[in-house]
């Protein structure tokens, strides 16, 4: 992962109803949420819902797909995993005889 693509993803989670939404749909699993559910869930107006959830998607920690007339919320597991994996990769590299250290790009 590069660098400035886990800053905009970090950015994108520094925000207090970011992170909440975020955890709702980590929380939700592969099945996702619908936009509707999560309003209600996390008590948050639809425009600014709407609002945070572009956020997050132009980032790609959330996807969207509409199941008739319904808008389904997804988590990107795979974008939570090399995130979490990009701030780990140096755990200790400065630590003389680290053999497990790797260098992140």
């Amino acid at each position: 992962m590069k660098i400035d693509d886990a800053a905009a993803r970090l950015e994108a989670l520094g925000n207090r109803t970011r992170l909440q939404i975020y955890r709702a749909l980590v929380r939700a699993g592969h099945a996702g949420m619908p936009v509707g559910r999560l309003q209600d869930k996390l008590k948050i107006p639809a425009s600014t819902l709407s609002h945070h959830i572009k956020t997050l998607v132009s980032v790609g920690l959330v996807s969207q797909i509409r199941e008739s007339t319904t808008l389904i919320c997804h988590a990107n597991f795979d974008a939570m995993r090399g995130l979490v994996d990009f701030l780990v990769a140096e755990c200790c590299a400065d630590e003389a005889g680290c053999k497990d250290a790797q260098t992140a790009a």
